[in-house]
C-alpha cells in the first residue's frame, strides 16, 4: 500500500505525508477521533465558517514543522532524519488529548487533568503499539531531550502551534486582521546556544504575530456571544453530572455516561486504563447527541439549557474592567428566581460572573528571543524600537456577567 499521500489543505495547499509511520499515526483512531472535535468549540455560532477541527490543525502544524526544519537546516543546524520525524510527530500529536469542545470542556468531564497531559499517555499508549517508534517523540514534547530548540518549535511563545493556529483560525474565521506572514518568520527562525531565536530581521513579523494574536483572542478566542455559549455548556454538563449522580436519570452516550457518572481524577486516568479508551472516543457528537436527550428532561435547568444553546438562545452578556459587586448580583440573582420561578439553586445556573485575560507575550520566562546581526541574544521585548511589543506585554483582564437578556 502507498502510504506517501498527499493532503489538500486549504490553507496551505498540498501536504505530503512523509513516511509510513506518520501515515500510520494519521489513520490511527486516537488521531481519527480529531476530525470530530472542532478546533474553535462553540466559536462557529458568532463566526459560522469556524467549522474546521482539530485534524485540519494538527496536520497543518506537522506542514509548518516540516518547513520550520528545512529553514533551519538550510542555516546549517544538523538535524537528523530521526529527530525530523520526532519533531513532526510531536506537532502533529500534540493536541490528541484535546476532548470535545476542545478547551470549552477541559475541566468540566474531569478534574485538574490538563489536555496535555491526557495527550502524553495517549502517545505512551500509541508508542507501545508501534513497538518504542514514538520515544524520541514523547522527549521532545516532554522538553526532555537534550536539544532544547525541538520543544521550543513544538511548545514556546513562538512555537509551529500558535504560528498554524493563528493563520488558520484567521482564515476559518474570515477575522483576515488576525493572518500572520507564518512562512516569514519560519524563514527568520534560526538556532543560538541551543535556543530557538528569530533573527533581527525578522522582528516587525513577530510584532505582527503579537498583534494579531491579541487582536484573534478580543476578536475571536474571547468574543463575548462565544464566552456565553461556553459558559452555558459548562453548566449544562455540571448540571447533567448533577442529576445524574443523583441517580435523576439522564440519557446520554455511553462514553459520556461514564463521565458524567464518576468524577474522574488524574489517579482514575493512571490507575484504569479502559477509562483512556473511553475517552478515546469522545468526542463533540456525544455532547450534541446527548442534548438532544435533554431538551425532552423533566428537569428544567437541563432542559432548557439544552434548548437555549441548541437554538442559539444564549445567555446575555456584559464585559467590564471592575469585578460586580455584591449587591448588583444579589439583585439579579432574584430576578432570575423570579423570572423562572426556580429555586436557588437552580437559578445560580442562570447567573454566572467570572473573568477572562488577554495577554499576547509574557516576557518572563521562556521568552522569544532575537538574534541581533553581531550575535548577541535579546528579549524581544527589550528592543529598543518596538513599544508595542512592550504594551502587548500587559496582562489585560475583563470581567463577565452571564444572565437572561432581558434582565441585563
Amino acid at each position: 500500500m502507498n502510504k506517501k499521500k498527499i493532503l489538500n489543505d486549504p490553507v496551505y495547499g498540498f501536504i505530503n505525508v512523509p513516511n509510513d509511520l506518520i501515515f500510520d499515526i494519521i489513520e490511527h483512531r486516537y488521531f481519527q477521533r480529531l476530525r470530530r472535535i472542532k478546533q474553535l468549540g462553540l466559536t462557529d455560532l458568532v463566526y459560522p465558517g469556524a467549522l474546521h477541527t482539530r485534524f485540519h490543525h494538527a496536520l497543518g502544524a506537522m506542514d509548518l514543522m516540516r518547513r520550520a526544519l528545512n529553514a533551519l537546516q538550510e542555516k546549517g543546524i544538523e538535524i537528523s532524519d530521526e529527530e525530523r520525524q520526532a519533531s513532526m510527530l510531536a506537532i502533529l500529536l500534540h493536541d490528541i488529548g484535546h476532548g470535545p469542545f476542545s478547551h470549552t470542556l477541559e475541566f468540566s468531564l474531569f478534574k485538574h487533568v490538563h489536555h496535555e497531559e491526557v495527550g502524553l499517555w495517549m502517545m505512551e499508549r500509541l508508542n507501545k503499539e508501534f513497538n518504542g517508534a514514538l520515544d524520541l517523540t514523547i522527549d521532545i514534547f516532554r522538553d526532555q531531550y537534550d536539544r532544547s530548540f525541538f520543544h521550543q518549535l513544538v511548545s514556546s511563545q513562538l512555537d509551529i502551534d500558535r504560528l498554524d493556529y493563528l493563520k488558520r483560525d484567521s482564515f476559518f474565521t474570515g477575522v483576515y486582521e488576525g493572518a500572520i506572514g507564518s512562512e516569514r518568520i519560519i524563514k527568520m527562525l534560526n538556532v543560538a546556544s541551543d535556543q530557538l531565536v528569530v533573527e533581527e530581521k525578522g522582528i516587525y513579523s513577530i510584532e505582527n504575530f503579537l498583534s494579531a494574536r491579541r487582536l484573534m483572542y478580543w476578536q475571536v478566542y474571547l468574543h463575548k456571544t462565544a464566552v456565553s455559549a461556553e459558559v452555558m455548556l459548562i453548566e449544562l454538563i455540571k448540571r447533567a453530572k448533577q442529576l445524574t449522580q443523583q441517580g435523576a436519570g439522564v440519557m446520554a452516550t455511553p462514553a459520556l455516561s461514564i463521565f458524567l457518572e464518576q468524577n474522574i481524577t488524574q489517579e482514575d486516568f493512571l490507575n484504569e486504563p479502559e477509562i483512556l479508551d473511553v475517552y478515546a472516543i469522545l468526542d463533540d457528537s456525544d455532547i450534541w447527541g446527548s442534548i438532544k436527550f435533554w431538551i425532552n428532561h423533566e428537569d428544567f435547568t437541563l432542559r432548557t439549557l439544552s434548548k437555549m444553546i441548541l437554538n442559539r438562545e444564549l445567555l446575555g452578556i456584559s464585559f467590564s474592567n471592575e469585578p460586580l459587586g455584591r449587591i448588583v448580583t444579589d439583585d439579579l440573582f432574584e430576578k432570575v428566581k423570579a423570572n423562572y420561578q426556580i429555586s436557588d439553586n437552580e437559578a445560580a445556573y442562570f447567573l454566572k460572573t467570572g473573568s477572562v485575560s488577554n495577554s499576547a507575550y509574557i516576557s518572563s520566562g521562556e521568552s522569544i528571543k532575537i538574534l541581533r546581526k553581531h550575535g548577541e541574544v535579546v528579549d524581544v521585548a527589550e528592543a529598543s524600537d518596538l513599544p508595542n511589543i512592550k504594551a502587548m506585554s500587559k496582562i489585560v483582564t475583563k470581567y463577565y456577567l452571564c444572565t437572561p437578556k432581558e434582565l441585563l
